[in-house]
């Protein structure tokens, strides 16, 4: 399942291609892929794409309602499509005479109205007046990617789902406060404090990997970056979170946003079906210090990496280097 980096570098680079377009039909091709709290894809004509953005493991259009369609739509505040790519799932780009292949679950035909065909660039880079000159960067080199007959004109945007485990919902702030997976999700582990960090472990006698991977507590760590994180920091992922010293909660932290942050400028981890927007696969799986390297040398210390359950979850670990 793709987690924070990857779908962070899927807002990045889908963001070149979408943001600033109009959605001019929207087609659910199974029924199952639309979570039934969903208004229908279809009301969703006439909106426009305002930000593409993320939110722990889901990923998030911002849509502006004021030329919408359909009167009960139009000019919804906060209107937004989130798409839970889950297993399997992959939102991509493609030409407007594209025809749906056998896995694509929802279908949205875009244009770019001729007032953004010259700013759609700028829109790409520019998120909420605060872009860093590495986001600009990166958005400016993202562009690069975008194939010649997308950048300009219509263009087909399909979610394509082969275990069809994923979802798309579109909703207001009140269809979203009534999902319980949105209104329960923790705090963005790239931005919490060390101080609120060490409140939401504390009295916590689950095993920190457990905490971890609990997406109340934390948005978007899954099972890649809570065993490379925890390695990172030198925890066994097996004591209770409780048991943590304030030094090392804080170690803790620092290593998990380090290891986030290295996996987003890699492109996330490409361990079976996760491709960006651009089609292309990430590269941080080939750095992993312990995930799915069970048996194999510790990078550290030489001794062979352990395996264990935890939390349900497969875990490697190093029983001399994580204590």
């Amino acid at each position: 399942m793709p987690e924070l980096p990857e779908v962070e570098t899927i807002a990045r680079t889908l963001r070149p291609h979408v943001q600033g377009c109009v959605i001019t039909s929207a087609q659910v091709l199974r029924a199952t892929s639309q979570h039934p709290l969903s208004l229908p894809l279809e009301h969703l004509r006439g909106c426009r794409i305002a930000e593409v953005g993320r939110r722990g493991k889901l990923l998030l259009l911002q849509l502006d309602a004021s030329n919408a369609e359909n009167a009960a739509v139009r000019g919804c505040k906060g209107l937004r499509l989130a798409v839970h790519l889950r297993m399997t799932g992959r939102l991509m780009p493609y030409a407007p005479e594209t025809a749906p292949g056998p896995h694509t679950r929802c279908v949205f035909d875009l244009d770019i109205p001729a007032s953004q065909m010259g700013t759609q660039k700028d829109n790409a880079v520019v998120r909420a007046g605060h872009a860093s000159s590495v986001q600009v960067k990166d958005a400016l080199d993202q562009m690069k990617d975008v194939p010649p007959d997308v950048q300009d004109g219509p263009r087909r945007l399909f979610f394509d789902d082969v275990r069809a485990f994923g979802l798309v919902l579109a909703g207001t702030p009140d269809i979203f406060d009534r999902w319980p997976f949105w209104s329960e999700l923790g705090p963005e582990p790239l931005t919490l404090t060390p101080k609120n960090f060490a409140k939401s472990l504390s009295g916590r006698k689950s095993a920190i990997k457990a905490v971890l991977l609990d997406q109340k507590i934390l948005a978007g760590v899954g099972n890649i970056y809570a065993d490379e994180s925890l390695f990172a920091a030198g925890i066994d992922p097996r004591r209770k979170a409780a048991d943590l010293t304030r030094a090392q909660m804080d170690t803790l932290l620092k290593a998990l946003q380090d290891v986030l942050l290295l996996s987003i400028s890699q492109c996330g981890s490409s361990i079976r079906d996760y491709k960006d927007a651009n089609g292309n696969a990430g590269a941080f799986q080939n750095t992993f210090s312990v995930y799915g390297r069970g048996g194999q040398p510790c990078k550290k210390c030489g001794r062979p990496l352990e395996k264990a359950k935890v939390a349900g979850r497969g875990t490697v670990y190093c029983s001399q280097c994580q204590r």
